[in-house]
């Protein structure tokens, strides 16, 4: 399966703006917020390319079913069950 992004690719440091007391909590219990970002940042693109993915491709996943339910599967005659 090929990476969602370029795992190797440069680091690059960004300002960003968080809730001080979560900050203070986060620093508490030692969590990476570079790497906790990251994962995150990681699957939200991961689901909003999976969402625009099935919305590009509504039409012909709708046509493709209307065809199996018409006409069944190239298969169908092949099986033996």
């Amino acid at each position: 399966m090929s990476s969602l992004y370029q795992l190797d690719a440069p680091k690059k440091s960004v300002n960003l703006s968080i809730n001080s007391d979560l900050l203070s909590k986060a620093k508490e219990l030692d969590i990476n917020l570079s790497a906790t970002l990251e994962s995150a940042l990681a699957e939200s693109v991961r689901e909003k390319l999976r969402a625009r993915w099935i919305a590009e491709n509504k039409d012909a996943m709708e046509a493709y079913s209307r065809h199996v339910e018409e006409s069944g599967v190239f298969s169908d005659s092949f099986r033996r069950f």
